[in-house]
């Protein structure tokens, strides 16, 4: 027992050290051409986009608009270790229901810059400089976010404080960062081992965040996000995840105060549902938004 608490610990400081520096997903030619011809399918062309975070670190991305636009635009967020070609799939999905997106590279993924990723504690104020950059070239009629596991933990956070975002949908977030960690300290199999048996080790990937990153990771939660400001929330979650399990979304879901939704897909592994239910996930996600277009007007317009 000694051996495995002293070897959690060890391995903690590993993981600690590596959490904030995930391994990235390089931005190739060829995975950049793969995406640009699934968007040419449905009649769309990316148009490049880099915006200057207000720490002064360049994010790019592209912003890509449908052949006829509806005037409503969604931020798509990625997750940890992908970039924006991981969101190819949605992406092509709104175009071809008029709905005009950006498809950034989130701070230390692909081709943006940035030592760290911090799961939304500065991603929320990148979030904001993209929706100013995005105000000044497309003034768009309403302003809405899907994110997909760590992407959508960010939409979460940034809907919190920033009143442009008009709705999110939110696949497979974490409920906290704290909460999370023990998923991952257990191995993926049993958050209870990583409360107990590995309890250790999770407490120091919790400290050396903390120390590298300068924030606690009690400050980065979608959960407590939800309770800050009332906006409507499509939530999903996939009911064979052992990454982000269905209780993070459930915990999200009791927390919020806006109008609320949540979608639990039988059988789908983490992150999936687009590919696990296709029709379904259409069916509801392009009904969250268009339910939403009459009723959203964005406080900026």
């Amino acid at each position: 027992m000694l051996i495995a608490f002293l070897g959690s610990a060890v391995a903690g400081e590993m993981l600690g050290r590596g959490v904030l520096h995930p391994i990235i997903r390089s931005l190739t030619p060829p995975s950049i051409q793969a995406s640009e011809q699934v968007l040419h399918e449905v009649g769309a062309i990316p148009d490049d986009f880099a915006v200057r975070a207000p720490d002064g670190v360049m994010l790019h991305g592209w912003k890509v608009r449908p052949a006829s636009a509806n005037g409503d635009w969604v931020l798509l967020f990625h997750g940890v270790s992908d970039n924006r070609t991981g969101m190819t799939g949605q992406a092509a999905l709104l175009l071809g229901h008029g709905y005009s997106v950006v498809m950034m590279d989130a701070r230390a993924h692909g081709q943006s810059g940035g030592k760290l990723a911090t799961y939304g504690w500065l991603e929320r104020l990148d979030t904001r400089a993209i929706i100013d950059a995005l105000d000044i070239a497309e003034m768009p009629r309403n302003i809405f976010a899907l994110g997909s596991s760590m992407g959508a933990a960010i939409a979460l956070q940034s809907a919190a404080i920033e009143p442009r975002i008009a709705g999110v949908v939110a696949e497979s977030s974490f409920s906290d960062l704290r909460e999370v960690t023990f998923d991952y300290a257990g191995l993926h199999w049993s958050p209870l081992l990583g409360k107990t048996l590995f309890r250790p080790g999770a407490w120091t990937v919790i400290s050396t965040a903390q120390k590298e990153g300068g924030f606690s990771v009690d400050d980065v939660s979608p959960e407590k996000s939800v309770r800050v400001r009332a906006f409507p929330v499509l939530l999903i979650c996939d009911g064979a995840d052992h990454v982000v399990p269905c209780r993070h979304s459930r915990r999200i879901f009791r927390a919020a105060i806006g109008p609320k939704e949540l979608w639990e897909v039988p059988g789908a592994g983490h992150a999936s549902a687009i590919g696990a239910k296709p029709a379904e996930y259409k069916r509801r996600v392009i009904a969250f938004f268009d339910n939403l277009q009459g009723s959203a007007a964005s406080p900026h317009h």
